[in-house]
């Protein structure tokens, strides 16, 4: 009967007459940044503040991965300009070190790709922004779920696999000032219950900057295999690895009198950086989901320098006619992490519940070479001229963590959400130093910790809501916190993990194209690292690197949209993002010269008070064009608040500034876009940080005005 009536409407739609209509074309725009959902997979994000930046709609530069605009809308996002390659995302929030985002859990598909989470957290894994789908940020009160990390979680999410077709293809292909030529190809598709995901992305530039060549390129693949609705295996591989020529430090006379002056031509810096993982996702009932993720972080970070501050030039010997041997340093990263994370839908009585719990075990090896004699050359190049490191040392971590965070749902509007993290771990030292006794470092440090927190959401209609939070955090002693730089220095033998708090209210929603996020945060950090002077008994002088004392960090983050419709098809968009951060310590002292000096109340170090970024986009059609103003208020670079620079322009005053940019994009048909980046329209000259550290004491400029334009591609 079925089989007949369809065979008879076919008949009758067959003798209609046929008439062509004219092709439409149905445009929509996506919000470049939303806010998580409160129950997403595995993860809890209810009460916590949280940001997605969506990628596919925002007028940025891509290619170059400029911060600035990437997270212009996440208030309060620091951005250290370490150098100017586009090659690390260096950011922080909330008084935070930016150095390549250390403080964050950094993850890529939920994969964890911070270096060595106990040894050395920064990420020298370098995802091209091409790839990425989309941004996902919760602040520190989400720290439990993840790692215990002060500033949160920080994950890209990269694009998935087409599922309409064996082979899709995209290109984007960009060109720009400073002999920047970048390329990024992909390939997915889906064939029965497998489907695919692959790229590789090369780039190239001179840099802004004399002596600042970068010559980077990656790879990325995804396999998954479906074989029914409840589960899902998925492999994946990336790969990242650059070379970036360091042009070295400026002193403060050397940035006035000329900005894109280098004072190093030999230096050069080269993580080679491999992340696997295999990920087990699986739908047990309608109620309860269970993820299973084991991956790794293997590879080096290689560096080959003249490692002196600015004021020394790196100039041939005229007794050997030769350059100085420059210093060789290789960190052999073998960070191995499986995470097992749990969600359950329950019902107490009238409450409904989500409980959110797992286990995390990390096994890692941080073997580092340093102060290896390197050649004279001036070309990238690792070779030893003595076989001798100064420092061949091991770094071993295991760790376990249970965490478990439940949210009741004790009314319609409102909800609370407690939760735990247990964390059981050590670090064993091994090894030797050269100029230095083994038995006076600290072998042992334990990582011992139970972390409360606790969320609370209270919802007002459909788009308005109130959340609060508080979660406790810490930061392990890394390696360079133990390792003596000189003969000079003694390490406590007792140095303990940072640890401390975030809390933070705010209220968040939207109403008649108005968009709003406002919150109040407080960090405490305790048991700050640092050095102090000291005499032993037979008075004999020394630098004691021990913990220093406590800070404290107030704030303000506010996020306003505004979007008027002049019609269907076009609109005008304004917004600001804006912080204020009073970072002060509390009970802290630190060296000067030959003396220890309270820092009570001083400014937290690299913490402006104010970060804020304002803009406008038009859209018009498939044209786009925005406009952003970014300043950032100044800010000191050492505890002791030094305003008068040093010779070396290592402390002293890092000024405030604001950048003007310009991106605008077009989209020709559904296969290609066009954009067009006009990078520091003013060409304002600047500086965001002078770090005591890697990559050298004193002034790093900023890039200048710069251009770029790309056409992408999708088949």
């Amino acid at each position: 009967m079925v089989i007949t009536s369809m065979s008879q409407a076919q008949t009758t739609i067959d003798s209609l007459n046929v008439k062509k209509l004219n092709e439409v074309t149905v445009t929509g725009r996506k919000s470049d940044l939303e806010r998580l959902p409160k129950l997403k997979g595995t993860f809890l994000f209810s009460g916590k503040k949280t940001e997605v930046i969506n990628l596919g709609g925002l007028n940025a530069n891509i290619t170059e991965k400029t911060p600035r605009q990437l997270f212009a809308k996440v208030p309060g996002v620091f951005v250290y300009d370490m150098d100017g390659s586009g090659n690390q995302i260096n950011i922080s929030t909330r008084g935070l070190d930016p150095h390549r985002g250390w403080e964050f859990n950094i993850r890529q598909n939920g994969i964890i790709t911070n270096s060595d989470m106990y040894g050395y957290p920064a990420s020298h894994y370098s995802l091209p922004m091409e790839a990425v789908e989309r941004i996902e940020l919760v602040r520190g009160t989400g720290a439990l779920q993840y790692g215990a990390q002060f500033g949160g979680l920080l994950h890209y999410v990269t694009k998935q696999p087409d599922s309409t077709r064996v082979l899709g293809l995209e290109s984007v292909n960009a060109a720009g000032l400073f002999g920047l030529l970048s390329t990024y190809n992909a390939i997915s598709g889906t064939k029965g219950k497998f489907s695919y995901y692959a790229y590789y992305s090369k780039r190239v530039s001179n840099g802004y900057r004399d002596n600042s060549r970068t010559d980077y390129d990656a790879q990325g693949f995804l396999l998954r295999y479906q074989p029914g609705k409840a589960l899902s295996l998925t492999a994946e591989l990336g790969r990242s690895n650059y070379i970036y020529q360091i042009p070295g430090p400026l002193t403060d006379s050397m940035f006035q009198a000329n900005p894109r002056q280098s004072t190093r031509s030999r230096n050069y810096f080269n993580p080679d950086i491999y992340v696997p993982s295999i990920t087990v996702d699986y739908t047990l009932s309608e109620r309860t989901k269970i993820k299973w993720v084991t991956s790794a972080v293997l590879g080096t970070r290689n560096s080959v320098q003249f490692d002196k501050p600015a004021n020394v030039a790196d100039v041939i010997d005229l007794a050997t006619l030769a350059y100085a041997s420059r210093q060789v340093d290789i960190d052999h990263f073998n960070s191995y992490t499986s995470e097992l994370r749990v969600s359950h839908n329950y019902q107490i009585g009238s409450v409904s519940s989500t409980l959110v719990s797992g286990f995390q075990i990390m096994r890692n090896n941080l073997h580092r070479q340093q102060l290896g004699k390197g050649t004279t050359g001036s070309d990238f190049d690792l070779t030893l001229t003595q076989p001798e490191w100064g420092r061949d040392m091991h770094f071993k971590t295991r760790n376990v963590a249970f965490f478990a965070e439940n949210r009741f749902q004790l009314s319609p509007a409102f909800s609370l959400s407690p939760g735990i993290r247990v964390e059981r771990g050590q670090s064993d030292l091994g090894g030797k130093i050269t100029y230095y006794q083994n038995e006076e470092l600290p072998t042992v440090i334990k990582h011992h910790f139970p972390l409360l927190g606790i969320n609370a959401d209270y919802q007002l209609g459909t788009s308005q809501n109130f959340y609060a939070g508080f979660s406790q955090a810490y930061r392990p002693v890394i390696f360079k916190d133990i390792i003596p730089a000189t003969t000079y220095e003694r390490i406590d033998k007792d140095l303990e993990d940072a640890k401390g708090y975030n809390a933070e209210i705010g209220f968040r929603g939207e109403k008649s194209g108005l968009k709003w996020d406002v919150s109040w945060f407080q960090l405490r950090y305790n048991n700050r690292l640092g050095s102090l002077n000291e005499t032993d008994e037979a008075g004999n002088f020394y630098l004691y690197r021990t913990n220093i004392g406590n800070s404290l960090t107030n704030g303000a983050e506010l996020f306003v949209e505004y979007t008027h419709p002049f019609s269907s098809y076009s609109q005008l968009t304004f917004f600001t993002s804006t912080a204020y951060m009073h970072a002060r310590y509390l009970d802290a002292q630190v060296r000067q010269g030959n003396e220890n000096i309270s820092v009570r109340n001083n400014h937290v170090e690299s913490t402006p008070s104010w970060i804020s970024r304002n803009g406008v986009t038009y859209n018009f059609k498939l044209f786009s064009i925005s406009g952003l103003y970014s300043y950032t208020a100044k800010s000191y670079a050492d505890a002791l608040n030094t305003r008068k620079p040093s010779a070396n322009g290592a402390v002293g005053l890092v000024p405030a500034y604001g950048i003007f940019d310009l991106n605008a994009s077009y989209r020709v048909s559904r296969q290609v876009k066009l954009r067009v980046n006009i990078n520091n329209l003013l060409d304002k000259q600047y500086f965001t940080k002078r770090p005591t550290f890697y990559p050298g004491p004193g002034i790093w400029p900023s890039n200048g005005r710069s251009v770029n334009a790309s056409i992408a591609i999708s088949i």
